[in-house]
């Protein structure tokens, strides 16, 4: 029986392979696609851009390995219903039990890779890919403090400096937003000042007045201003700020104490949560396997195709993401409620263990006698 499992678990970490590699791969090229038109767009070189993609392969992996793991099982339990293999083990005496063995072994192989994606290269990818953005975000900052020249640092944003002073005020502010389609606002201001704050940096205009160009009705209106705070983070992304729960390594979240708590501003149930999710989420692995093989395995053989069982395992997948999806936020608010994030998984594997039971009932039609044969 060890040969057995070993068959099946070959082919399902085979296909498994594949698929991941081209799932991942059309991810990233997805997220490189918008990320090169972000980088490019605001001067930055080919370097950087390769380096944020880099940073961004362990987050994709997190997401793709469990569906990866779901679509290999599928794809082997139907070769090995229309090759008739799964009728003759059953007619051999394996129960579909038995037969799950395999499956649920190559589900915690994957969760095992994803425990130490979801531990390790996560946190360390989220707290340099962070730094990264916030170091970007300070030269486009500082690339904005050029006198005498007009700058759009995004699509919609015009700025110009008349005159920077030897202590850094700026003299003679234009800044024109037209990202709106239904008004235009031209800002213009004696002096300003460039402030860092913990959510990006801020333009403090001082002495001006604002237009506003209604786009429907034509109409313009002006307002005078003392000071007007405009927001830079918005258009080029945080400064500075401090790590967030799902940088932090995973001995980190076990018992935060106050300094931790104030750098992060996040709540204890949030720390419980985040450690919760780094041991849970990798286990789904081994739920969207297990429901992709009893799906199949509960409707038994069909000459008219698999459609309705692969439809069915993906609606219960989909319920389950979306049942983890609404519970998080009570997680997230009370200690109480941490328990709440394993409750998705839990009903995934009960989903998962009820169709195998329906599978156990399920006897294939057994061939007529034959005819005795006539005195």
């Amino acid at each position: 029986m060890r040969r057995l499992d070993r068959y099946i678990l070959s082919q399902l970490l085979r296909v498994f392979g594949f698929f991941a590699l081209v799932l991942v791969a059309v991810y990233w090229v997805n997220r490189a696609v918008m990320l090169f038109d972000q980088l490019i767009g605001d001067g930055q070189p080919v370097l950087v851009f390769l380096e944020l993609t880099a940073l961004s392969l362990p987050m994709l992996i997190r997401a793709v390995l469990p569906i990866a793991a779901f679509v290999a099982a599928v794809y082997v339990t139907v070769q090995l219903l229309r090759s008739n293999e799964i009728a003759v083990l059953q007619a051999a005496g394996l129960s579909p039990w038995r037969l799950a063995r395999p499956v649920v072994a190559f589900g915690l192989v994957v969760a095992l890779f994803l425990m130490v994606v979801m531990h390790v290269l996560v946190p360390a990818a989220r707290t340099q890919l962070n730094q990264r953005q916030a170091e970007i975000a300070q030269n486009i900052t500082a690339s904005l403090l050029q006198d005498g020249v007009f700058q759009h640092p995004s699509e919609g944003i015009t700025f110009f400096i008349a005159e920077i002073t030897a202590d850094g005020v700026l003299r003679g502010i234009y800044l024109s937003d037209t990202r709106s389609l239904s008004q235009r606002v031209d800002y213009t201001a004696r002096r300003a000042l460039i402030v860092p704050e913990r959510s990006g940096p801020k333009l403090v205009m001082i002495d001006g007045f604002a237009q506003i160009h209604d786009q429907a009705t034509g109409r313009l209106s002006t307002t005078t201003f003392a000071d007007f705070t405009y927001d830079l983070g918005a258009l080029i992304g945080p400064a500075s700020r401090g790590r967030s729960v799902r940088e932090l390594p995973t001995p980190s979240l076990i018992a935060p104490g106050p300094e931790l708590l104030a750098e992060t501003r996040a709540a204890p149930a949030q720390f419980r949560y985040e450690l919760v999710s780094r041991f849970i989420e990798p286990l789904s692995a081994v739920a969207t396997a297990l429901i992709g093989f009893a799906a199949l395995l509960a409707g038994g053989f069909n000459r008219l195709g698999f459609w309705r069982e692969i439809v069915l395992a993906v609606v219960l997948l989909t319920l389950m993401q979306i049942l983890a999806n609404a519970l998080a936020g009570p997680a997230m608010r009370s200690l109480g409620q941490v328990w709440l994030a394993a409750l998705p998984l839990a009903l995934a594997l009960l989903a998962g263990g009820g169709l195998l039971a329906r599978a156990a009932r399920v006897r294939p039609p057994r061939a007529n006698p034959a005819p005795e044969a006539s005195a």
